[in-house]
């Protein structure tokens, strides 16, 4: 009973966290000192897309790497030694910090607005802006956030999820900043547009387990095309698309491919291949509506992980340094 008790007063804590959380951040934070802010950084980033698809993917896991190590403060963003230099970081594109750095440049250009806007909030801010521009949903972005001063290389350990990760690994660190199992698979389909590196998965193709060389949950014909792709000698950081079918559009056709055997991570296949998760991927394969509900709510609440609001933190002026 004692146990039971610690646990509904630790569930009920985390609910008013949040809910206090979620009060401090508004989605009109900026309408008095730069109203213009959601405009500003739009273009900046449509202009960056424009240049690069890359764009998209490496800002939308920027996003997602930056909440789950310190909250969601623009600590990834700051110079080395830093969490970037981790090897769960090492592999983030330059195109997202880039996407940032363009965006708060943009910003700051307007006298109004100078040194008045987070870069974690223009991290957000750019996230929504690259799904709405690969297709997804449009969503309305909370802010307020204020930008953290410390970033180390320790504090990235054990703190991402990894491509090997089972079910109740995957439930374990999603729950452990307040996301259910279904926001967990919906921020999974991220992976839509998403791309990986050859040293990521090779073991799935090559070396699954003394008596199988490939995985038996991965669609044969699938595992062969990624054997073509990534061959045993090539560089392991070559990357390749994590949606075969459509890699350029945010749509559900990660879960539609889930259902086929291809999904290119153990920790994306297992979302189908485990009976708990099983009915959620279902319905996102079937119901485009239910898949891009599901993750406007959940990056919704991701956006509230760990933020620094009020006096916490800075609006730094680079956002690869402080202040």
């Amino acid at each position: 009973m004692k146990n039971h008790r610690s646990f509904s007063i630790a569930a009920l804590l985390l609910i008013l966290f949040s809910s206090s959380v979620s009060a401090q951040l508004q989605t009109n934070f900026y309408r008095n000192s730069c109203p213009n802010v959601e405009t500003i950084v739009r273009n900046a980033v449509r202009q960056k897309f424009q240049q690069t698809f890359v764009t998209a993917p490496a800002t939308l896991r920027l996003f997602f790497h930056d909440c789950f190590v310190r909250g969601c403060d623009a600590s990834i963003l700051l110079a080395s030694p830093s969490e970037k230099d981790h090897p769960d970081d090492v592999s983030l594109a330059g195109d997202g910090f880039d996407t940032v750095a363009k965006a708060k440049q943009a910003v700051d250009r307007d006298p109004n607005c100078r040194n008045k806007v987070s870069c974690a909030d223009i991290l957000a801010l750019a996230t929504r802006d690259v799904v709405v521009l690969t297709g997804g949903p449009n969503y309305p972005v909370e802010l307020g956030r204020r930008d953290g001063r410390l970033s180390t290389v320790a504090s990235v350990q054990h703190s991402l999820p990894q491509p090997g990760f089972n079910l109740n690994q995957l439930n374990t660190m999603f729950a452990r900043h307040g996301l259910s199992q279904t926001d967990m698979i919906a921020l999974s389909g991220a992976h839509t547009i998403g791309f990986a590196h050859c040293g990521k998965f090779s073991k799935r193709i090559y070396n699954f387990s003394p008596k199988r060389t490939i995985d038996p949950t991965l669609n044969i014909r699938y595992a062969l095309q990624l054997r073509k792709m990534c061959p045993i000698k090539i560089d392991p950081r070559i990357a390749i698309n994590m949606d075969p079918t459509t890699p350029n559009t945010f749509d559900n056709a990660y879960f539609k491919n889930l259902q086929k055997g291809m999904g290119l991570f153990t920790s994306d296949q297992v979302l189908f291949s485990d009976q708990r998760s099983r009915s959620t991927v279902n319905s996102f394969a079937s119901s485009e509506v239910a898949f891009r509900q599901a993750f406007v709510s959940a990056i919704t609440k991701l956006g509230r992980v760990g933020v620094k609001t009020g006096n916490a933190g800075e609006i730094r002026r680079d956002c690869s340094r402080i202040n």
